[in-house]
């Protein structure tokens, strides 16, 4: 009888072993699937570019512009690095951001990506903290991407979002003409 005992006691370690391997496989994939939901609420924040969009956990939003009225054009692969910010509910206006603005469209997969000034919204997998802007004018699957300043338009290389940044000045004296 006490074999049997311990046959028992091992084949329950055995299976609760793979409850918890199978529990801890589900988790991952929803915390790994959770990169692409949000609360919906779209904010303000300051990075390198100036004040750009930013979803709830401070990630930067970006626009495709391979995206035609309104509709994602970013699926599969793309989706994966460039994840759409997804939202069960209705997005909100959070700091320095006009809630007219907010919308959302439906992806092929019949979830409700949230879009601003109508551009569907995605973070960048290689943005690794909140913030960063590593996805600013790069060209991947078939368009360029940017981030958005608050009215939505696209933040170009260079261009300032309406946050002033330090200058320096420096003197520059052009060479004299040839032959003088």
């Amino acid at each position: 009888m006490r074999v049997e005992t311990l046959r028992f006691r091992g084949l329950a370690a055995a299976a609760l072993v793979a409850f918890a391997g199978v529990v801890g496989f589900l988790l991952a994939g929803t915390a790994a699937n959770g990169a692409t939901h949000s609360s919906g609420t779209v904010s303000l924040r300051s990075t390198k570019l100036g004040k750009v969009l930013v979803n709830s956990h401070g990630r930067t939003l970006y626009l495709f512009m391979k995206d035609r009225n309104g509709h994602s054009s970013c699926t599969g692969q793309c989706a994966t690095f460039w994840p759409p910010l997804i939202s069960a509910t209705k997005p909100t206006a959070g700091t320095g951001v006009k809630a007219s603005l907010l919308g959302w469209t439906k992806r092929s997969d019949g979830k409700m990506q949230v879009t601003y000034n109508k551009h569907p919204l995605y973070t960048f997998a290689n943005d690794k903290a909140s913030g960063q802007v590593a996805g600013e004018n790069v060209s991947a699957f078939g368009g360029e991407w940017y981030v958005l300043n608050a009215k939505g338009a696209k933040v170009e290389p260079g261009q300032s979002t309406g946050t002033p940044t330090p200058t320096t000045t420096s003197s520059y004296t052009p060479p004299p003409p040839p032959g003088y």
